[in-house]
């Protein structure tokens, strides 16, 4: 890893960043830090008016109840069913396992969510739960059952920690059997312009995710875009986030309002589709805090189908950040199923 002190060239491990390698043509010749903010603040600017005005066409969008199951479905296996408090207990994580591999016990046709996302010193807690149906590997969330385990790490929520830090909350959290770890990005230092120490960050990140074995468990870079304060920013951040490695671009840590927002989250599905367009790779979206109800998430669905298309639908590109969601969701498909709403004791409520 290359600390960025300008000239200095950043050195981009293939082994790391190999599908962003295809994209550094972009910037021209060696990063720097001047090269990389040159080439962030060179991006054209982003239309609010017609941003806005685009997610809330979609936001309007209706299904028929046909396609209303499917997509209720559909949502519960791109969830992450969190819980992410001060007074988490190895209980109650014990208790979101359980509910992630059986969201309706009186429904077992009910899919299961597709990871249960926890602090780190509460993934080994996870691990033991999930059992068998803990995934092997990263790519493996929804398949025949299985769910991953994901960690925040890196200091969340603040991300204001040394890189070593972040670096050992990491790896200790890849070893205990994470298969997604979920980072913050220093929005102090991107909002001071300092791109470069948030892109060498985010590498070094990308390397503690490296297993014994040599495979990597996934990277979600959360950008907290309630504190970016501009669309503008928001694209520069999703931008950096992938040159730098990340497979996922996530909105928020829930910590923070505003939360996931659509026209947020479709401005980073437009990322990903130039990202796409350019260089072939898919790189993950995770609208996280704030969509609590099955009306919202159809509304990030379609924005999804409209804006990359619906194979980005799969847990491998598409994830809810949420505790509440599939309470929600749970209803909605009992209603739809039955006719009728079941009573408030229906669903376990976080």
């Amino acid at each position: 890893m290359t600390t960025f002190e300008e000239p200095a060239v950043i050195v981009t491990p293939p082994h790391t960043l190999a599908p962003a390698q295809r994209a550094l043509a972009l910037i021209g010749g060696d990063l720097t830090e001047k090269s990389l903010r040159l080439h962030l603040e060179g991006l054209s600017g982003v239309d609010a008016v017609g941003l806005e005005a685009r997610a809330s066409a979609l936001g309007t969008r209706s299904i028929k109840n046909a396609s209303k199951v499917r997509a209720l479905d559909t949502i519960i296996g791109l969830i992450d069913l969190t819980t992410l408090e001060g007074a988490d207990t190895p209980g109650k994580v014990r208790s979101l396992v359980a509910k992630a591999l059986a969201p309706d016990a009186a429904d077992p046709t009910t899919p299961r969510v597709a990871a249960v996302c926890v602090y780190g010193d509460m993934v080994s807690e996870a691990v033991r739960a999930l059992g068998s149906s803990h995934a092997v590997g990263s790519d493996s969330a929804g398949l025949n059952g299985a769910v991953n385990v994901a960690a925040v790490a890196t200091a969340f929520p603040s991300g204001r920690a040394s890189l070593a830090v972040k670096v050992a909350d990491t790896a200790e959290a890849v070893v205990a059997g994470a298969n997604e770890i979920d980072m913050v990005i220093d929005r102090g230092a991107f909002l001071s312009g300092r791109y470069g120490l948030v892109f060498d960050q985010i590498v070094a990140v990308k390397e503690a995710c490296r297993r014994a074995d040599g495979s990597h468990a996934h990277l979600k870079v959360i950008l907290e875009t309630g504190e970016l304060t501009t669309y503008d920013n928001v694209r520069r951040a999703s931008w950096l986030a992938i040159l730098a490695g990340g497979d996922f671009i996530k909105t928020s840590t829930g910590k923070v309002a505003p939360a996931a927002t659509l026209p947020v989250t479709l401005l980073m599905l437009q990322v990903v589709r130039e990202w796409h367009r350019l260089t072939g790779e898919r790189i993950g979206v995770k609208p996280a805090g704030g969509i609590r109800t099955s009306k919202d998430a159809i509304k990030y669905l379609v924005a999804v189908a409209e804006t990359v298309g619906e194979e980005w639908l799969t847990p491998q590109l598409f994830r809810f950040g949420a505790s509440s969601l599939l309470n929600d969701v749970l209803l909605q498909r009992q209603k739809l199923s039955t006719g009728h709403y079941s009573g408030a004791d229906y669903v376990t409520m976080d």
